[in-house]
């Protein structure tokens, strides 16, 4: 039953605290996003990655305005998606800390064909083209369509999950039913 006079649109909405704590216990897949608009590459750690559409083949991902990493990555005209498993926890950590030069270890990342920074080591990678993005409170969400993916370990290694600010395995030891 609804309230007499109630009106949704003057509700007091969730402060940034109790939002980020409703969300704490949501258990989230790690990626890992590279992109280079033209003056070097840049990465960052993201559990906002989300496939949204099959046909055409879309994916959404947002990113932080407060992220050194943002810009570029919204001039980029391509990006790379690295779903990570457990065994990439240190490029998820290389993603995640700021100030540090993410490109510094020559022996993690190789640039594509087609020229993106990616992390060949990635349980997955998927080259996509960025289609529209929108400014979304103190992030842009971003939307790309895929254009390439390659796995590039066994299916059956452990996905890297992000937890009540904790980094877990996801695997067989997890599975309830």
């Amino acid at each position: 039953m609804i309230k007499e006079n109630y009106d949704p649109l003057t509700e007091a909405v969730l402060s940034a605290d109790e939002f980020k704590n409703a969300f704490r216990d949501h258990p989230a897949g790690v990626a890992v996003i590279t992109a280079d608009a033209g003056d070097g590459p840049v990465a960052l750690t993201a559990t906002s990655v989300a496939s949204v559409s099959a046909e055409p083949p879309l994916i959404m991902f947002s990113v932080s305005a407060i992220s050194s990493s943002t810009p570029t990555i919204r001039r980029a005209r391509t990006v790379v998606v690295h779903l990570l498993s457990a065994e990439q926890l240190h490029i998820a950590k290389l993603g995640a800390t700021s100030g540090v030069d993410r490109f510094a270890d020559r022996t993690l990342w190789d640039v594509l064909p087609t020229g993106e920074t990616y992390f060949p080591q990635a349980r997955t990678w998927i080259r996509a083209r960025v289609l529209n993005q929108m400014q979304a409170g103190g992030s842009s969400i971003v939307l790309v369509e895929a254009l390439e993916a390659k796995p590039q370990l066994p299916a059956e290694t452990d996905p890297l999950v992000y937890h009540n600010r904790a980094w877990h395995r996801l695997g067989d030891h997890s599975r309830i039913e």
